[in-house]
């Protein structure tokens, strides 16, 4: 349990929230999430453990939800990962937010991947269905009401497992997180918007005190939770 940060700050906003933000800096921000991505989210471990196992027993084919993509760089790191083992994933990113799409219709996009500008609601109206639902950074954006909607919705639209991957909070990881994000990440967003997340998320006890019955909480090194529910 943290000391300074022992209080979650779900008041907090961040300043990419405000669709009036600096364009460059959103740009930014967006093209430095998959350098701090990369090193800290920890979806190379994840996809390993949660997802690579399932692509094994379905022949190497699968599909995947990514409900708010941000910059695209989960969604393209997983196909990624997926190709180098000769698997093949079939990916549906959406965001609520339209920068976002604007941001990655600039990128080199591969087929397998598919952007919208969408809400989990419109999938379940129309009565999609993915083998993995996942999301990162989003838990700790949502209200009581919405987490408990993103969840049932998420289970609606999975086959086989949801993998809502997240910040853990801990006074440690501030510090680190701190340090980290100003010497090496300028011009963005990514520094003070990531101690805003690290105020706004959840300790392992909060998430599992709110998460529905049937889904776990399994912490992952340094300073990640992931929420999983897993279809019979």
């Amino acid at each position: 349990m943290p000391f300074f940060l022992r209080h979650r700050k779900p008041e907090l906003h961040e300043l990419m929230d405000d669709p009036n933000c600096d364009s460059e800096k959103l740009k930014n921000t967006y093209r430095q999430f998959r350098t701090i991505n990369k090193f800290l989210s920890r979806w190379d471990l994840i996809y390993k453990k949660e997802i690579k196992p399932i692509l094994e027993q379905q022949d190497g084919k699968a599909s995947l939800l990514d409900i708010g993509f941000g910059g695209g760089d989960i969604s393209l790191q997983l196909s990624e990962l997926a190709a180098n083992d000769g698997f093949h994933l079939n990916i549906t990113s959406i965001d609520s937010d339209p920068h976002s799409l604007e941001y990655v219709q600039t990128l080199e996009i591969p087929s397998n991947i598919h952007f919208r500008h969408a809400l989990s609601t419109d999938l379940v109206n129309e009565q999609a269905s993915y083998d993995f639902v996942i999301s990162n950074h989003l838990l700790h954006h949502l209200d009581q009401a919405s987490f408990e909607t993103i969840c049932s919705e998420a289970k609606l639209l999975a086959k086989k497992k949801i993998i809502f991957n997240d910040i853990e909070r801990s006074d440690l990881g501030y510090i680190f997180f701190t340090a980290l994000s100003k010497l090496f990440f300028r011009n963005s967003f990514i520094s003070y918007d990531g101690r805003i997340s690290i105020k706004r998320s959840y300790t392992f006890d909060e998430l599992s005190q709110i998460a529905p019955d049937n889904w776990e909480v399994r912490r992952i090194i340094p300073y990640r939770l992931n929420l999983i529910y897993e279809k019979e």
